[in-house]
């Protein structure tokens, strides 16, 4: 039978935060503690997603839910907040940036919600006193994240480039300083790092131009890589000597091999 209520997991994390009759893990744990849970749950249920696992997504969704569900614990124990006050923010936040819908605009297109839906989170960083359109960004979202959210905000304001041309060529010239700092005669890590950094800002920027999601991408090529490194693997049992036996010409047959086989 499906519950629709939240009240009974709320009652739950009432109990586990219990002073006395409680799990001394959940007891334990702060605001701060709980970030890293929270990261992981998150991406728990994008991996979910990207594999299609459907069937799955129920279970990790309770998992990020509870994570919710512990902040506002913690905050009703300090008397800050509970969960309802955290309802009533994301109720009140929908409405008003959606008045195409709960409001007086209607009929409007997809083009005029994005340019109306602009405007509104301009005025609420006007009411926040954020007086820079890089203002409020979170230094903890994942740094390929981040620089797509860095970047949106700038073209707002026409910092981008309208044509994919001058991205490309931003890449090249990022790759050319990177290869001119690791031929030096004292290579510079500190600038060889940095280097590096304005390199992958710029793949950022191609990525955002092509509308590819860049951390999604990033995994993606991550679990490619996984599958086919295993295949490469299970070649070199078949082989009959360790990998450190192999000469790479070898390994790179065995890579092809696997990659001809999906």
């Amino acid at each position: 039978m499906h519950n629709n209520d939240i009240q009974p997991l709320l009652d739950i994390m009432v109990k586990l935060r219990d002073p006395k009759t409680g799990c001394p893990w959940d007891k334990a744990q702060s605001f701060e503690t709980i970030v890293p849970f929270t990261l992981e749950e998150a991406y728990e249920v994008a991996d979910t997603i990207e594999r299609m696992a459907m069937d799955e997504l129920p279970d990790e969704l309770g998992d990020l839910l509870f994570q919710v569900v512990f902040y506002c614990q913690l905050g009703r124990e300090a008397e800050l907040f509970d969960f309802g006050d955290v309802v009533d923010k994301i109720c009140n936040k929908l409405t008003s940036r959606h008045p195409h819908v709960f409001g007086s605009l209607e009929g409007v297109s997809a083009e005029q919600v994005k340019d109306n839906w602009e405007q509104i989170k301009a005025k609420e960083r006007s009411a926040k006193d954020l007086h820079s359109v890089l203002d409020n960004i979170p230094v903890g979202l994942p740094a390929l994240s981040r620089a797509v959210k860095i970047q949106k905000r700038v073209a707002r304001v026409g910092f981008d480039w309208a044509e994919l041309g001058p991205v490309v060529d931003k890449i090249h010239e990022e790759i050319d300083e990177v290869i001119h700092e690791v031929k030096q005669e004292e290579i510079s890590q500190d600038r060889v790092q940095d280097e590096m950094g304005d390199l992958l800002f710029a793949v950022v920027n191609l990525a955002r131009h092509l509308g590819v999601e860049p951390e999604q991408a990033l995994r993606q090529a991550n679990r490619k890589f996984e599958r086919r490194f295993r295949g490469v693997e299970s070649l070199v049992n078949q082989a009959g000597k360790p990998m450190e036996a192999h000469t790479l010409d070898e390994l790179d047959q065995y890579w092809d091999e696997v990659k001809l086989q999906e």
